[in-house]
């Protein structure tokens, strides 16, 4: 019985992500968004319709999710990107990642938030859901310079937010007395851990791939890669998102014969995300969000300025033709997910005087990002003047 309703289910989670697309289509509402609604409203908190056989694989299929989401995003930090667009995406990854930290910091520590506290929730704002902010481009057909950068920004962010939140956990262990160097170097060990690991298995990967069948990879071998990575980094302790990315683009960077190094994991991924986001919808805890407080609502104004002002400032110290949309980029940074979470965790594991308030500002401020963010990234995009291209490997419906 069992596995009759898990199957049932799985049938059922398609079909609505076919219908979540054709509304998205229809409406220019996000899918994430209506994915994630629809996984709220099956979810405990308002039907409870989704068998607990299914609902305990939502780790293991966010793993498998977001690790494709990963290799796709590395697969864009080519030699001829990182040359064309690579500086502008670091630097204005950067702005947006201190930018929001130095906010965030300063407004929860003048309205009188601990500085140990003040200083965790601001790593965690640094932290994007690429996921999210991928399938929008995706679903928009997305294509021009202001998007080439913002995938760029997308890839660096979390590299940039791992490091704030090391320098963060131990300035707050620092603050209250404790000593922080033990948690820095096991943050660092996670950043230059999980990128070596990408390196390691993409370097024979990138050459030995496609040469069974000339061209590009087939589905066996990335998935074969993918797989093997994740698999990998969560039994080394290491980041599987961050060695994903660094493995994609090792492998796009050594496989000159490669045209398009991880195309077939395009046509297989959106199952997954239908997974991902529809049994994300359904672990939401929307009481989070009224025990969220003053903490939580400034938080939340506090990390929109930060985006706002940070995506500006990096662009306007880059140029380029999208150096005219800047303001837009801090409004397409908004989507906030898995990393900020797993960031609480840790922290609230370090810090448990502070335990309750990083949890909830961190699990309630997700959920409201989570909804409106993909939106806004889908405005900014619109914004922009670049929606409704026939981007390569747009997949259709």
């Amino acid at each position: 019985m069992d596995i009759a309703l898990t199957l049932m289910a799985i049938g059922a989670l398609l079909l609505a992500g076919m219908l979540a697309d054709e509304i998205g289509r229809r409406t220019r509402l996000p899918r994430v968004t209506l994915l994630m609604l629809c996984g709220l409203a099956a979810g405990p908190a308002v039907l409870d319709l989704l068998p607990a056989s299914l609902t305990a694989l939502y780790e293991a299929l966010s793993v498998l999710a977001l690790s494709m989401v990963a290799f796709l995003l590395g697969g864009k930090l080519s030699r001829k990107y990182l040359k064309r667009s690579g500086q502008t995406s670091a630097i204005i990854s950067a702005s947006a990642v201190l930018a929001t930290a130095a906010i965030v910091f300063a407004g929860l520590a003048l309205i009188g938030v601990p500085i140990a506290l003040a200083l965790i929730l601001a790593a965690l704002a640094t932290a994007t859901d690429p996921a999210a902010t991928t399938d929008v481009i995706r679903q928009s057909r997305a294509k021009g310079p202001f998007t080439s950068v913002l995938a760029g920004i997308v890839a660096l962010d979390d590299i940039w937010g791992v490091l704030v939140f090391a320098f963060s956990l131990t300035a707050a262990q620092a603050v209250l007395g404790a000593n922080g160097s033990g948690i820095a170097l096991e943050a660092i060990w996670e950043l230059v851990g999980s990128i070596l690991l990408g390196i390691v298995i993409g370097t024979p990967a990138g050459y030995l791939t496609g040469r069974l069948r000339p061209g590009d990879p087939t589905l066996s071998e990335a998935l074969g890669i993918v797989f093997l990575t994740a698999g990998l980094a969560l039994w080394l302790d290491l980041s599987f998102l961050l060695a994903g990315i660094a493995c994609g683009a090792t492998v796009v960077n050594t496989g000159r014969h490669h045209a398009r190094a991880f195309h077939e994991i395009e046509h297989i991924e959106w199952p997954f995300m239908i997974f991902f986001f529809i049994l994300a919808g359904a672990s939401l805890q929307v009481d989070m969000i009224a025990r969220l407080g003053m903490l939580g609502a400034g938080y939340i104004l506090l990390r929109f300025a930060g985006r706002l002002a940070g995506g500006w400032l990096g662009g306007k110290l880059t140029s380029g033709p999208h150096k005219e949309n800047s303001y837009l980029f801090g409004l397409s940074l908004l989507p906030q997910a898995g990393v900020a979470l797993g960031m609480a965790l840790v922290a609230a594991e370090t810090l448990p005087e502070f335990r309750n308030e990083i949890l909830t500002v961190a699990i309630g401020s997700t959920i409201v990002f989570e909804l409106l963010g993909p939106a806004l990234t889908q405005q900014a995009l619109r914004l922009a003047g670049e929606t409704g291209q026939k981007a390569p490997g747009s997949r259709q419906a």
